[in-house]
C-alpha cells in the first residue's frame, strides 16, 4: 500500500511472516492519495501546450494595432494591453506556465517594455522545439543548443545597437513614442513623450536608480486627456483632509519655508482608563491647562521657527489648523509618505520626528507654492524647487480604466527612457531585429553538424513570431511581409528593415524613428532563452492537494487512516510485534540470526 504527505514523508517498513523464517519488505518512499503526477514526455508536452496556451492570450496585444484585452476579477475592471499587467490579472495555475508570468514581471521590472513580445518568444520557442522532444531527442541536448543560439541572439543585437551622445534628445524623445505608439495614449505621445524625456532628464545619471522615489503620477479623473500636466523640478499631491480654518489660510507662497513633520498637532483625550488623583479642585483646572500647553508649545515652536508652510505625515487637527491660518501659515496633515518624502527631496527639508530643537537648517524651501484647482480636485502644488530632482505628472481623462491605463503606459515610458539614458545604445524596432537575428542563427547553424543545425534553426524560425504577429494585428499578409523582409535583409544594407505598420509593406525603421533600447532585445531574448530551458528541463510533475485536516501537517497523521492505530511512524513497531510473538514473544530480541533488538541511547 502507498501513502504520502505533502509535508512528512516517511518511510513505511512493513514486515512479513513466512514458514520459512522472517522477511522484510525495503522501504518505499510514498505520495497520498489524490496526488496527480505525471512523468516523461507526455507531461512535456502538457507543459510546453499550456505556455502556447499563456502566450495565445496576449498574442493579440502585440504593437501599434494590438488589441486591448478587459479583465473583470470580480470586483474591478481593468482594460489593458501590456502584457505584464495581462499576465498578474490571469492569475494562471498551471505550476510550469507561470514561468511566462515571472519572466513577463521581470522585463517590466528591468526594461518596463517588451513584456508581450518575451511571453510570445518564449512559447513560439518551445512550440518550435515541441516536435524534437516529439522525436525523442534528449531535452538535454535541446536545452544545449537553444543556450548557445541564445548567446549568439544577444551578442548580435549588441553589434546592431548604435551608440548616441549624451546630449541627443531626439533619440529619447524618439525611444519615448515608440514605447507608447503601441499604448491607449498612442495619438497623444506628442504631449506625454517629452514629459516623459523630461522628468528623466531631471534625475541626472547618479539618481536614475531612485525614478520612481522622484517622478510621480497624480491620477485625476474628468477632463480632456490634453489636460494632463507636468510639475517640472516640483512636486504636487491631492489636497488632503482638512478641518475648520483650512480655507482662512494663505494658498500661495513665493519663497516659502517649508517645515515637514511626522508629529501629530492635536489635542489628544488620555488613552484607555488613565487616572489621576487630586486632592484639591482647583488643582484639576491646572491638569487642563496644562494639556492645553502642551500642544500650544508644540505650535509655537513651528512658528517660531521661521517656517510659513507645515506639512505632516500625522494628523493636524482644527485647533492647530486656526491656530497656523490666523498666523498666515499653510499646513496639510495626513500627508502620504511618498509625497512627503519627495517634497523632502525636492525642497531639501529633513523631516523632523520631535518639535524640539527646531532650527532654519532642517527647513526646505522652493519658488513658488501654491494650491491650485485641477478638475474636481484642489493639488498643493510646489515648483522651482532648489534640487531639480523630482517631477510630478498629472494625468487626465474621462473614465477610471483610462487613466490607469494611460498611468501604466507613462511608467512603460519612463522606463524605456530611463533605460536609453543608462546604456546610450539603440536598435530598430518594427521586428528588424528579430529578421536579421534570425538570418544571422540560420547561417550559423550550416556550420554546425548533427541535431543541432536543427534546433538552432528551429530557435530562428522562432524569432520571426515578432514580425509575423505585428502584421497579423494589424491586418496584413505575414507571409509576404515576411518574404519581403528575408529578401531585403540578405542584401547588404538591409538590416534595419523591419515592418512598416502604417503602409502595409516593409520600411527602414531606423530611418522612420522607431527605436528601442537595446537592452530591451537583449533582455527579452535572454529570459525567453532561459525561461524554455527551465521548461525543458522538467521531467516529472506532481501535484499534491491540499490536506482536508489542518492538523495533518503538524502531527504527521493521514487524513484516510484509522485514529485509533496510531501514528504511521508506530506501523514498523505493530509489524515487529505481530512477528516476533510468533517467535517466543514480543521483541524478545529474535530479530534474525546474528542482529539483536536495538537499545535505547542510555543503552536501557
Amino acid at each position: 500500500k502507498r501513502y504520502f504527505s505533502s509535508n512528512n514523508l516517511f518511510l513505511d517498513c512493513l514486515t512479513m511472516a513466512s514458514p520459512g523464517g522472517f522477511g522484510m519488505r525495503p522501504g518505499i518512499i510514498l505520495l497520498r492519495e489524490g496526488t496527480d503526477t505525471s512523468q516523461g514526455k507526455p507531461q512535456l508536452i502538457s507543459n510546453i501546450n499550456a505556455c502556447q496556451a499563456v502566450a495565445d492570450a496576449v498574442r493579440t496585444t502585440l504593437g501599434p494595432r494590438g488589441m486591448d484585452k478587459l479583465v473583470f476579477d470580480g470586483r474591478s475592471v481593468t482594460i489593458s494591453n501590456d502584457g505584464a499587467t495581462i499576465m498578474k490579472l490571469l492569475e494562471i495555475a498551471h505550476p510550469a506556465a507561470k514561468t511566462l508570468v515571472d519572466i513577463s514581471k521581470s522585463q517590466d521590472a528591468e526594461v518596463g517594455d517588451g513584456t508581450t513580445s518575451v511571453v510570445l518568444l518564449a512559447g513560439e520557442i518551445l512550440k518550435q522545439l515541441k516536435t524534437f522532444v516529439e522525436d525523442d531527442v534528449h531535452p538535454q541536448v535541446i536545452m544545449r543548443f537553444i543556450r548557445e543560439a541564445g548567446k549568439l541572439a544577444v551578442s548580435k543585437v549588441q553589434d546592431l545597437s548604435k551608440s548616441f551622445s549624451d546630449d541627443d534628445d531626439e533619440i529619447l524623445l524618439k525611444c519615448a513614442s515608440t514605447a507608447l505608439n503601441s499604448k491607449l495614449v498612442a495619438s497623444h505621445q506628442d504631449l506625454f513623450a517629452p514629459m516623459v524625456v523630461t522628468a528623466v532628464k531631471s534625475l541626472g545619471k547618479e539618481h536614475l536608480n531612485e525614478l520612481q522615489q522622484h517622478v510621480g503620477i497624480k491620477k485625476i479623473p474628468g477632463g480632456d486627456v490634453r489636460s494632463s500636466f507636468l510639475v517640472q523640478e516640483g512636486v504636487a499631491f491631492k489636497k488632503t483632509f482638512s478641518y475648520a480654518g483650512f480655507e482662512q489660510m494663505t494658498k500661495k507662497f513665493n519663497n516659502p519655508k517649508i517645515l515637514l513633520l511626522n508629529v501629530e498637532l492635536e489635542l489628544k483625550s488620555e488613552k484607555e482608563n488613565a487616572e489621576v488623583r487630586i486632592e484639591d479642585p482647583d488643582v484639576y483646572q491646572s491638569i487642563v491647562d496644562a494639556e492645553w500647553q502642551v500642544i500650544y508649545d508644540k505650535l509655537d515652536a513651528c512658528v517660531n521657527c521661521g517656517a510659513n508652510i507645515v506639512l505632516s505625515k500625522l494628523p493636524i487637527g482644527d485647533l492647530a489648523t486656526q491656530y497656523f491660518a490666523d498666523r498666515g501659515l499653510f499646513c496639510a496633515g495626513r500627508v502620504e509618505n511618498s509625497d512627503l518624502r519627495r517634497v523632502a527631496k525636492a525642497t531639501g527639508g529633513a523631516i523632523q520626528t520631535s518639535i524640539n530643537g527646531l532650527y532654519d537648517g532642517i527647513l526646505g524651501t522652493c519658488g513658488l507654492f501654491e494650491e491650485r484647482q485641477v478638475g474636481d480636485e484642489r493639488f498643493n502644488i510646489f515648483e522651482s524647487c532648489p534640487q531639480r530632482l523630482t517631477s510630478t505628472i498629472v494625468l487626465r481623462g474621462g473614465s477610471e480604466q483610462f487613466i490607469a491605463e494611460s498611468e501604466r503606459s507613462i511608467h512603460d515610458a519612463l522606463m524605456v527612457v530611463k533605460r536609453c539614458f543608462t546604456t546610450r545604445a539603440v536598435v530598430a524596432g518594427g521586428g528588424a531585429i528579430e529578421i536579421e537575428v534570425s538570418k544571422f542563427l540560420r547561417e550559423h547553424a550550416l556550420t554546425i553538424e548533427g541535431k543541432g543545425q536543427l534546433i538552432v534553426s528551429a530557435y530562428a524560425k522562432a524569432l520571426e513570431i515578432i514580425p509575423r504577429q505585428l502584421c497579423d494585428n494589424a491586418g496584413f499578409d505575414s507571409t509576404d511581409i515576411l518574404s519581403a523582409l528575408r529578401k531585403r535583409h540578405s542584401e547588404a544594407d538591409g538590416e534595419f528593415f523591419g515592418v512598416d505598420i502604417e503602409q502595409g509593406a516593409i520600411c527602414d525603421t531606423f530611418v522612420k524613428g522607431v527605436w528601442e533600447p537595446s537592452d530591451n532585445k537583449i533582455n527579452s531574448f535572454a529570459s525567453a532563452t532561459e525561461a524554455a530551458c527551465v521548461i525543458l528541463s522538467i521531467d516529472e510533475t506532481i501535484i499534491s492537494p491540499r490536506s482536508q485536516d489542518p492538523g495533518a501537517a503538524a502531527s504527521g497523521q493521514l487524513p484516510s487512516m484509522d485514529p485509533t492505530q496510531g501514528r504511521p511512524s508506530d506501523l514498523m513497531g505493530q509489524a515487529m510485534d505481530h512477528v516476533n510473538s510468533q517467535q517466543g514473544g514480543a521483541r524478545s530480541g529474535n530479530f534474525g540470526n546474528g542482529v539483536s533488538w536495538m537499545k535505547g541511547r542510555g543503552g536501557a
